[in-house]
């Protein structure tokens, strides 16, 4: 007897989509630093540290670039909102070297233009 494991959807946010496609064309292993943190967040594993003001479940995670010699703190930052435990919005990806941090506003922005359209 196998134990069913649930099925969690992931969502991307057009804004993730179009800074994804942004980076790509500067860090050409972005979607393969990506996957893992997918496959994770597909399994369960909501990993992250939770970004507190924000009024809705969004973590924070810092992935490692490997298009640049530096640790994980150098890397990207990829921002998702636990929408339930079966669907999850990828909201945002930055490189840390572009852009320090979001502001809350941003993000609640996003998920409303998400949730709206």
């Amino acid at each position: 007897m196998s134990e069913e494991i649930p099925s969690i959807q992931i969502l991307f946010s057009d804004d993730f989509k179009v800074r994804l496609r942004t980076l790509a064309k500067r860090y050409r292993s972005i979607r393969t630093d990506l996957q893992p943190l997918i496959d994770d967040l597909q399994a369960g594993n909501f990993i992250g540290d939770q970004i507190p003001g924000i009024g809705y479940a969004v973590f924070k995670v810092c992935l490692k670039n490997s298009d640049i010699q530096k640790g994980k703190s150098s890397g990207y930052r990829v921002i998702y909102q636990l929408k339930d435990n079966t669907c999850i919005l990828m909201l945002v990806i930055y490189a840390k070297s572009d852009q320090a941090d979001i502001a809350a506003h941003q993000l609640r922005d996003i998920i409303n233009k998400f949730d709206e359209g």
